[in-house]
């Protein structure tokens, strides 16, 4: 009796990998399913203005999406470093809308849809470098000698 020698899988897969590939057939964008995945994906879109057109701030957009992942209504900036210009708003602004723009219709999965639809997100753009907290020396916290 002839022992029937397995092949690795391997063998078959490679060629077939490489066609899919090399034809261009590129795969869905992987479906958001929490909301930390919503938050990161649209800083992944975030383009903050260069610093020739404007000095770094803060600023945080309110957006509600629907259960496709379209905006919903209009999107409102809720809050901008109050040492801002009025040019550094304005390019700021922009630059919030347009990475919205890039980023939407987000791809919810149908629970994330469903759980999300119309309900609020404050998403902030941290863009200024802050400088390293200082070592309070708390009362409390030193030991005591007695």
């Amino acid at each position: 009796m002839a022992v029937a020698r397995s092949r690795p899988i391997c063998w078959f897969a490679a060629p077939l990998l490489w066609f899919t590939l090399s034809a261009g057939v590129s795969a869905e964008p992987a479906q958001l399913d929490t909301i930390r995945d919503v938050v990161l994906a649209i800083h992944n879109c975030w383009r903050p203005p260069p610093l020739e057109k404007a000095n770094p701030i803060d600023i945080t957009v309110i957006v509600s999406f629907n259960r496709e992942g379209a905006i919903l209504g209009h999107p409102r900036i809720s809050y901008e470093s109050e040492q801002a210009t009025d040019n550094d708003r304005v390019q700021y602004r922009v630059a919030v809308m347009e990475a919205l723009q890039r980023c939407t219709p987000l791809p919810f999965t149908e629970n994330l849809g469903g759980a999300v639809a119309g309900r609020p997100f404050a998403i902030p753009f941290r863009n200024k470098k802050y400088p390293p907290r200082s070592q309070e020396k708390r009362a409390w916290l030193l030991p005591k000698i007695l």
